[in-house]
């Protein structure tokens, strides 16, 4: 649908007349904070939530991934998602190995079906019935699918994608027995790339993204401290790194002063900083290495590099291939 001129011109007001960050306490932030909430409010409204209730995410997909992800992840089990689901919610079902319930030749879900199909499963995360499909338009009757989940797997929760719901149904009426639903700003004219998840009260749901760049994290690290002598990665104690977060990479390299290893990898395509990017140029070691007693020669060769959800394993393997080179080139050097 195109974007409504409203839209528009709202977002460029806010674009053009509110910098400031939301989480801040001066005028700006507060304006933006303001601005924030009342679209909750009107959101939370239009689907039946509280404002509280209202997660914003990066368009449908992201919260139909969210929903299923999430739900699945925080609670262990099943995931059950009716057949005609949109590719959303059917590919992270599937690749969780859910399982699937049937429709009739009219589109809308089989409740003595997907009863049995509740039955057979010992656990049950989460289950996904759609409140308009996106192709034929059925609406799926949610109040008497979670008549049907409550009965059958109780400790489930109810997830509907109502991307393709909001500009033809009430869907605060329709969808008021889901515990999560799922909506996309350009199916009722607002810009491309935006979304929420109403999340109900006490509804526990896991972030996304974050076990990969995890594991890349991992595997760069591991990397350098193998192929670079006496490499130190910073604040970890035992290879736990349980308590950092998953996007920062941090190591040492004694012997090495950082701004120089900076400028050999940033001649070979490699971002990285020796501190917070804040701190770019200062010639003193991090005040943070300090404070956690990080010996003043190793924290003059610090290297941070950050990761995160466009980061790749080509990514890795290039900084593994020009890294280790630096540090010994500039150890040879002195």
């Amino acid at each position: 649908m195109p974007v409504r001129p409203e839209a528009v011109a709202e977002m460029t007001r806010v674009l053009t007349e509110l910098p400031g960050n939301p989480s801040g306490a001066h005028f700006a932030a507060r304006e933006a904070r303001r601005v924030l909430d009342d679209a909750r409010d009107v959101l939370g409204e239009a689907l039946g939530a509280g404002p509280g209730d209202i997660v914003f995410t990066g368009g449908g997909t992201e919260a139909d991934n969210l929903a299923v992800l999430g739900a699945q992840g925080a609670r262990g089990g099943a995931v059950v998602a009716s057949a005609v689901e949109h590719p959303a919610v059917r590919d992270p079902a599937a690749a969780l190995c859910g399982r699937v319930a049937p429709v009739d030749s009219t589109g809308r879900i089989d409740l003595d079906a997907l009863a049995v199909v509740l039955d057979e499963v010992d656990a049950v995360a989460v289950v996904s019935v759609m409140l308009v499909n996106n192709e034929v338009g059925t609406i799926q009757p949610i109040a008497e699918v979670a008549e049907v989940v409550r009965r059958h797997a109780p400790d489930a929760v109810l997830h509907t994608d109502a991307v393709q719901a909001l500009s033809s149904v009430d869907v605060a009426t329709a969808a008021a027995d889901a515990d999560l639903i799922s909506v996309s700003a350009h199916k009722f004219g607002g810009p491309k790339g935006v979304g929420a998840l109403v999340v109900r009260p006490g509804v526990r749901l896991t972030a996304r993204q974050i076990p990969r760049p995890g594991a890349l994290r991992d595997r760069l690290v591991e990397g350098l401290l193998a192929e670079v002598p006496d490499a130190v990665e910073t604040g970890i104690a035992g290879g736990d790194r349980s308590g950092r977060a998953a996007g920062l990479a941090h190591v040492c390299f004694p012997g090495v002063e950082a701004e120089a290893l900076l400028f050999l990898l940033d001649q070979a395509g490699v971002a990285a900083s020796a501190a917070s990017s804040c701190a770019s140029g200062a010639a003193e070691p991090s005040h943070v290495l300090a404070a956690m007693g990080v010996p003043r020669d190793q924290a003059a060769g610090s290297l941070r590099l950050s990761l995160g959800w466009a980061s790749t394993e080509a990514d890795v393997d290039r900084a593994l291939e020009v890294v280790p080179g630096a540090v010994t080139q500039l150890r040879v050097a002195r």
